[in-house]
């Protein structure tokens, strides 16, 4: 048999890589919707336990490096996102990206915890409002994570779910009304939703006109933040953190 002549193409675009906790069912369709649709974006898993608690979360910081080793191994990386907010404030921003990058080559890692607050930044938001779906331990260690880093948080509201499969199927209704609780005791000048597996990106521009402040989700920062670092514009719009460039 002969062998056919063949070139290979050039990388000519911005390569995403995503780890995703296995129990989530919400981020990859919100990247699908934000991300321009020529995006080179590949998705690996990491096992996750069926309850969401600080022991899950330190299971997932043993298979980091093995789920970023199962991304392609031709292609390289300009980004690579963790997606998990619980998971990067317990593990640590910086552990989180000394272990992806043990599984894989990436410029630049990223993850929703220090995505969000350079959204604050952006924003300049001071104050947050806190809605997370978490139980008591990991919605204060989230708390006390945003604290540390200079971020006050007056309010903080949680729906005590520790079960990964109800975080998905919490209804955006819910999570619209907890966000306009925390902005009726007026202390806060944002708010963000906490969780990569809260169906968050339908409800954050209505609440955004209805608030008058900005409000930011955990997809939507870790999107936002990528897409910056790998020089990427986002396509979805409406959110205050896409427009304000």
């Amino acid at each position: 048999m002969s062998r056919l002549p063949y070139r290979l193409t050039p990388a000519d675009r911005p390569r995403l890589g995503l780890i995703v906790l296995q129990a989530d069912e919400t981020i990859e369709g919100d990247f699908r919707r934000l991300l321009p649709p020529e995006t080179a974006l590949q998705v690996s898993r990491i096992p996750s336990g069926a309850d969401l608690t600080p022991e899950s979360i330190a299971q997932m910081a043993l298979d980091l490096p093995a789920a970023a080793a199962l991304f392609p191994r031709g292609a390289e990386y300009d980004v690579v996102g963790y997606g998990c907010t619980s998971g990067t404030t317990l593990i640590g921003a910086a552990r989180a990206a000394e272990l992806v990058r043990q599984g894989c080559g990436a410029r630049a890692v990223c993850n929703p915890l220090d995505s969000a607050l350079a959204a604050f930044g952006h924003l300049d938001v001071r104050r947050v409002g806190l809605v997370s779906p978490y139980g008591t331990d990991i919605a204060a260690a989230l708390r006390a994570t945003f604290e540390e880093q200079g971020v006050a948080v007056p309010e903080a509201m949680s729906f005590g779910e520790e079960v990964e499969a109800n975080v998905a199927r919490i209804d955006p209704v819910s999570i619209a009304a907890a966000a306009r609780e925390i902005a009726r005791r007026g202390t806060v000048d944002g708010i963000f939703l906490s969780c990569t597996n809260l169906r968050t990106l339908d409800v954050i521009e209505p609440l955004e006109r209805e608030l008058g402040c900005p409000v930011i989700g955990s997809n939507l920062a870790l999107a936002w933040d990528m897409a910056r670092a790998a020089g990427l514009r986002l396509c979805f719009e409406g959110p205050r953190l896409l427009r304000e460039a």
